[in-house]
């Protein structure tokens, strides 16, 4: 078939995502490929090389609080590709040519391959990549698949509603997502019953399927790929060719229930199209449609009959939930719709059908984590790397422009498993964030215009944390460039990446840059301002030692967590200030809004410490470095530990913005440790520890906390949380409700967001909260504040 090809023009003639579809190949350890009657898709792991910034103490300068050297660390990436199956010898050719000469042991290498075209392909990937193939049964891997999406991405799941605002209704991480249906569209359906993670059964299927779809649809139109027909269908009318109720009675069938346009039979008015023959002048059933009505009936045909087909079956075993997965649907709206109108129609609504954003990779992980079980005993979770991941499509025009691209996914392999937060109230209905920007048009309308505003700034910033890099300025406008695209593509659906948040907004940009090997843009200038902070700290001890008074302490030590947390090089307004070098701590004590606070729950805060209450065990989330973490978050910690309160301080496992991180955290505990006594002997006893949290975000998901905290919150019997930050404590977690005590603390440092909560620039936010059981009935002062942000916005006052 390729007779006369080299291996770079077969690929070429293929319809992949983009040019660089097989990345990181040369460095590739771990195969698996789902072959299908249709498509093929492909996972494979590879390492990635990407500059970082190493933090070493430095003891040798009395100056210097600690050494920042420009590394390379390796990332761990799980890549998915598809093809069409009939181009497989192409892209096995492709492959073998890039990993050839870079393995040594790639003879000992095993594949896992899984899908009916296990069978017939197994020769020939075998000759092709020279590696042992290991067939994996398909159902299996398909269960294995959509389990280890449902539990680990975020948004995984959604709802389609085709006139609903937003289309797309997310679900979050679901942690009981069994029993429930799987409806595998691939060339046929496979409805499959799944009660555990190993508890499955097949109990159903159809021949109508995806592969139907295609075929027929290549009968009846010129359209060259699945995409083309799809775009065919979104464009057509399928009244011109289907036969309607209205069409037979002339209305609704309304005795029966039936809607004047429900479809009564598919291609039924192709049936009563008769027209001439040029050659015999004899009247033949030749159809004289146009291709899009034609290709509009077919899917709903088929969509129709797999939407009543599943609904069938869910009722018949009791389910409540059905996943749609496969490469049929392909995001693809007018499919969802259809499926769910069945759906629903059938159920009247109490049968929920889902769709699953990477719908078409189910059977590929499934066969990748097989693998991965056998050759590794360690357990990791992933996170999707937004940089070269994409969305949903939204409509044809969308779809037309990101060709097949909308499909692509990747993951990162982060270094320890991640757990829920074990001290939420209810982890089953903890949502991190505080707004759904799809669902509001105002604030999803100013958040992206402001990181689109202040996307010069970062580039600006990344550049002068390399500027000895010849390369930088390239890479930086790299960065500058995808990511405005993809603020303008978001622009066009919020919904492509799940919930639209200020959280996703920020991790994009942080994926992106560290994409083009900006990892940590603000290592020098944290560097700088802890240095600055250090020199303050012990006349800030003594100021607040000074005070007499109980209550006055605990004011002074509660302003200072709010005067240190102004300093943010992630508020536009205030890294504005700060570049001029001009602000001071007393400065920024000074800005702060007079009590009474925006939000203030100071005086039961007080009340409860000056009644003699003593914390067993504090774990606070800790935001920026400098004079946040040095002169706000140490003098509150050390009023704890002289109370005897054992203090977890938690802090991003990786750099974001200017948050300080664990690895730099470890060693200004050190030189905290040095000015002051008592932090001194807490950190010797471990009555005061640090803790990576997992997080690699200037907001904070308590869904994916890293499991050695996890394990020593449940040890230590932690009964305070403390959550400090706007990003922690306003865009995430201001209502989060925890099993324990918690104290959330925040200065509004961006004058949009001030307003919408009924305050004004550096306004403060002191919430503290008694810890709750979920039989407590609301009611309290806490429980009628919660949702004041959308209460705010809509101008009720509090």
């Amino acid at each position: 078939m390729f007779a006369s090809e080299t291996v770079e023009t077969r690929v070429k003639s293929i319809q992949l995502p983009d040019e660089n579809v097989f990345k990181n190949l040369k460095t590739a350890r771990r195969f698996a490929i789902d072959i299908g009657g249709s498509l093929a898709k492909l996972a494979y792991t590879a390492t990635v090389q990407r500059k970082t910034s190493r933090v070493l103490e430095d003891d040798k300068d009395a100056d210097s609080i600690y050494q920042v050297s420009d590394t390379n660390e390796t990332v761990v990436r799980l890549h998915f590709v598809k093809f069409e199956t009939k181009f497989i010898e192409g892209c096995l050719d492709f492959i073998q040519s890039h990993i050839r000469g870079v393995h040594s042991s790639l003879r000992e290498m095993c594949l896992k391959v899984t899908g009916g075209g296990g069978y017939k392909y197994e020769e020939l990937i075998s000759r092709k990549l020279a590696v042992k193939v290991d067939r994996e049964d398909e159902i299996t891997c398909l269960i294995k698949g959509c389990n280890f999406l449902l539990k680990n991405i975020p948004d995984e799941s959604f709802i389609y509603q085709r006139h609903g605002s937003p289309e797309y209704k997310f679900q979050g991480v679901d942690l009981n997502i069994f029993p429930y249906l799987l409806v595998n569209i691939g060339s046929g359906v496979s409805l499959i019953k799944v009660e555990s993670d190993n508890q499955f059964d097949r109990i159903g299927g159809t021949a109508t399927g995806g592969g139907t779809f295609w075929g027929l649809g290549s009968l009846l139109t010129k359209a060259k790929t699945f995409d083309d027909l799809l775009l065919l269908a979104e464009k057509g009318d399928h009244r011109e060719v289907d036969m309607l109720v209205k069409d037979i009675y002339g209305g609704a069938y309304s005795l029966i229930g039936l809607p004047a346009d429900l479809i009564a039979s598919s291609f039924g008015k192709a049936a009563r199209s008769p027209r001439k023959s040029s050659h015999n002048n004899i009247e033949e059933t030749q159809t004289q449609f146009k291709e899009e009505d034609l290709a509009r009936s077919l899917l709903l045909s088929i969509s129709n009959d797999i939407g009543q087909i599943a609904y069938l079956h869910a009722r018949l075993h009791g389910l409540k939930k059905i996943y749609f997965g496969g490469y049929f649907i392909r995001g693809h709206p007018l499919t969802m719709h259809t499926i769910t109108y069945a759906i629903n129609y059938w159920s009247k609504g109490e049968i929920q059908p889902l769709f699953l954003r990477h719908e078409g990779y189910l059977g590929a992980i499934g066969a990748f984590l097989k693998g991965a079980e056998e050759d590794d005993a360690e357990k990791y979770s992933w996170e999707e790397n937004f940089a070269g991941s994409s969305g949903l499509a939204q409509s044809s025009r969308v779809l037309q422009t990101q060709n097949s691209n909308f499909d692509m996914l990747e993951l990162d392999r982060l270094e320890k498993a991640t757990l829920p937060f074990p001290l939420l109230l209810d982890p089953d209905l903890y949502q991190p964030d505080t707004v759904d920007l799809t669902q509001d048009t105002q604030a999803r309308q100013y958040w992206l215009q402001c990181f689109i505003d202040g996307t010069k700034k970062q580039e600006e910033q990344a550049i002068k944390s390399q500027s000895q890099e010849e390369d930088a300025v390239t890479r930086a406008a790299m960065f500058r460039e995808q990511y405005l695209a993809r603020l303008e593509a978001l622009k066009l659906n919020p919904c492509a990446f799940g919930s639209l948040n200020v959280r996703g907004l920020l991790d994009m940009r942080s994926h992106i840059l560290k994409e083009f090997n900006f990892t940590d843009s603000y290592s020098q200038q944290k560097q700088l301002e802890n240095e600055q902070a250090l020199r303050c700290l012990a006349d800030r001890l003594q100021t607040l030692d000074g005070i007499s008074d109980p209550g006055d302490r605990a004011l002074e030590l509660a302003r200072g967590l709010l005067a240190g947390n102004v300093f943010d090089w992630g508020a536009k307004e205030v890294a504005d200030i700060m570049e001029t070098g001009e602000l001071r701590f007393e400065d920024a004590e000074e800005k702060l809004q007079v009590r009474p606070w925006l939000l203030d729950d100071f005086d039961a805060w007080l009340g409860k410490r000056l009644n003699g209450h003593t914390y067993h065990c504090a774990a606070i989330f800790c935001d920026n470095s400098g004079a946040d973490i040095i002169l706000g978050v140490f003098p509150f910690v050390r009023d704890l530990l002289k109370s005897g309160s054992k203090v977890i301080l938690c802090v991003n496992s990786r750099p974001t913005l200017n948050d300080v991180t664990y690895q730099e955290l470890l060693i200004l505990l050190r030189r905290v440790a040095a000015i002051c006594p008592v932090i001194c002997e807490a950190a010797e006893t471990n009555q005061l520890v640090v803790m990576a949290s997992g997080q690699g975000s200037p907001c904070l998901d308590l869904r994916y906390i890293d499991e050695d905290l996890v394990s020593m919150l449940k040890s230590e019997g932690t009964d305070l949380v403390v959550i400090e930050g706007m990003g922690r404590a306003i865009h995430t977690n201001f209502d989060a409700r925890f099993t324990c005590d918690s104290l959330k603390v925040a200065v509004l440092k961006n004058r949009w967001l001030a307003q919408r909560f009924g305050g004004d620039m550096f306004s403060v936010v002191f919430r503290f909260e008694e810890g709750s059981r979920l039989n407590k009935q609301p009611g309290t002062c806490q429980d009628e504040r919660t949702g004041i942000y959308e209460n705010k916005q809509h101008g009720t006052s509090q």
